[in-house]
């Protein structure tokens, strides 16, 4: 004789309370997705808490739950949005066991395409246009995010030396110039090339600069004395 196995269904009632709590869980994520949109659109001045509130469906007690001040909102993103992408230039490199030229084009293409395929690629400009009034804000995003990118990038250029691939020049200058075009191309996108001004290809744009970096980086033979 062969019992047959009882099936035990969730109760609507619960059902409703799994639904409810993962709502929950992602309302952060949802705050910080809404307030990058309008600091981005809006300027961080000009976006008021219960604007974020609303993009994001929620009230403004709602996000005072999650985020003391819109001050504490902007931080998450950077912490939470911007740091996690930069992370995977340093997990890149520790798994990397390729050429450092090689290494250092695919590191700086992957956070081309990750920070261009989302509204994050406008912090730049955003820090630019509101850096004077907000010097805490500029210098938090400088610390946290901005010395964070260097300091990857110049262990890529140790590593290229060390190797014997890279000329041993002032590193710090090496990683400003290698940064620099990258954050101008996401600055014209969210200015001039969004207000219809023609652009380069950012791939072919990318590309070419690293050429010349790469050409100039390449150890040369030493002179005959």
């Amino acid at each position: 004789m062969t019992t047959k196995a009882t099936i035990i269904r969730p109760t609507p009632a619960a059902v409703e309370k799994k639904r409810a709590r993962r709502r929950k869980e992602a309302r952060p994520s949802e705050l910080m997705a809404a307030a990058i949109e309008l600091f981005i659109e809006r300027g961080y001045a000009a976006t008021r808490s219960e604007d974020i509130a609303a993009r994001a469906g929620v009230s403004k007690a709602t996000l005072y739950l999650y985020f003391e001040d819109k001050e504490a909102l902007f931080k998450a993103v950077i912490t939470q949005g911007v740091v996690p992408i930069l992370d995977e230039g340093a997990h890149l490199i520790d798994e990397f066991t390729g050429d450092s030229s090689t290494l250092l084009r695919e590191l700086l293409t992957r956070w081309q395409v990750r920070f261009s395929a989302s509204p994050l690629c406008g912090i730049p400009k955003l820090m630019i246009s509101e850096a004077r009034n907000f010097p805490e804000l500029a210098l938090y995003h400088e610390k946290v995010a901005y010395a964070h990118a260097r300091k990857i990038l110049g262990r890529v250029i140790e590593r290229g030396v060390a190797r014997g691939e890279f000329r041993s020049l002032d590193q710090d200058a090496v990683v400003e110039l290698l940064i620099a075009p990258l954050l101008m191309h996401f600055i014209w996108q969210h200015s001039m090339g969004a207000s219809g001004c023609p652009t380069v290809d950012p791939t072919r744009y990318l590309d070419t600069h690293l050429d010349l970096i790469l050409a100039g980086l390449a150890t040369q033979p030493q002179p005959r004395s």
